[in-house]
């Protein structure tokens, strides 16, 4: 393929994409997407409930079932698969974050009223809501652990500190079958870690503790392990420094800490990459995702031994994984 012939292929996967969105936004406006989500409906009955045009609507249901956001079945349409699991933080297609965007970067004297509605902790929450995405990555990150191996010690202490939707520790625990959960954070992402401990039958091996991460009282020294997964990115350097400090103090000597986040890899930039870094800038007010060196930096300056961080191939954002010990004597 030469250049020109790569160009144009590229201009038409823009308009494609393109237009794939506003056909999205508009059957969500239109209401089919509602309706669709009851259940299975033919053309004749969307275009009477929803007082539509049946030949304009019909050429719109062909490109949504071309792009898989609907299926057809003979004369019914229905929601797919993939549209079903958008929830109520995701089914705008994320339109609620990238329309702050243009104001967020003008310099107009705005900034700071604008800073002000930038709410962290509703977008913790999505991230609650919307992390069993990373399940394959977890169950990765937990075989990269060897946890639960022929020659590892079972019976893990587990801190998941600011668990969200708990989706990593719970892929340990599943590993390590005599492993113990202890999983902080608010009570909205409380409710979602229990029902991935649930669902996967953690029992009383699952123990919740509302509290913020940054503020929970821990006992010192009592986790063999301390994870802190997609938390540390939504943090300021101040914050992120108290809660890796806090972590650090519930290890056990010798114990792992293990940081699960969005880093900044050496190659330069992928789509994903720089999607996942401009949602953190929009949607929390310090995070940030930081480079690889500055993660291993921010370890070894802990006391922590050994910090070493990986990819992880499964995960579909380039999330990573670091990794340090406590010294297994105090210094």
């Amino acid at each position: 393929m030469n250049a020109q012939d790569k160009t144009l292929d590229q201009y038409q996967q823009f308009m494609k994409i393109n237009a794939a969105a506003h056909l999205f936004r508009a059957a969500r406006e239109l209401g089919l997407l509602t309706e669709l989500r009851e259940g299975q409906r033919t053309l004749t009955q969307l275009c009477e409930k929803l007082s539509l045009k049946r030949g304009a609507t019909k050429l719109v249901l062909d490109a949504l079932v071309a792009s898989s956001i609907i299926e057809q079945y003979e004369e019914d349409y229905a929601l797919s698969r993939v549209a079903h699991l958008l929830c109520q933080y995701d089914e705008d297609l994320g339109d609620a974050t990238w329309n702050r965007m243009v104001a967020h970067l003008q310099e107009s004297g705005e900034s700071d009223d604008e800073e002000t509605l930038i709410d962290d902790q509703a977008y913790r929450n999505s991230l609650a809501a919307t992390q069993w995405v990373h399940t394959p990555a977890a169950m990765q990150a937990a075989e990269m652990l060897e946890l639960g191996g022929e020659d590892e010690s079972k019976g893990l202490k587990i801190l998941d500190l600011g668990c969200g939707s708990a989706v990593w520790s719970a892929a340990m625990a599943h590993r390590d079958q005599d492993a113990i959960v202890t999983a902080v954070d608010q009570a909205a992402a409380l409710k979602a870690a229990q029902s991935t401990a649930d669902s996967i039958g953690l029992g009383d091996r699952f123990h919740a503790v509302e509290a913020d991460p940054l503020e929970a009282e821990l006992d010192d020294a009592v986790f063999d392990l301390v994870l802190v997964a997609q938390r540390l990115g939504c943090l300021g350097p101040g914050e992120g420094q108290k809660l890796l400090a806090k972590a650090v103090k519930a290890l056990k000597l010798g114990g792992k800490l293990v940081v699960i986040d969005l880093f900044r890899g050496p190659a330069r930039p992928d789509m994903g990459e720089c999607v996942e870094a401009l949602k953190l800038e929009l949607g929390t007010q310090n995070g940030s995702m930081r480079t690889l060196e500055a993660i291993q930096t921010e370890l070894a300056e802990l006391g922590l031994q050994g910090p070493q961080v990986t990819f992880l191939p499964d995960s579909r954002v380039n999330m990573g994984m670091a990794v340090a010990n406590r010294p297994s004597e105090q210094s």
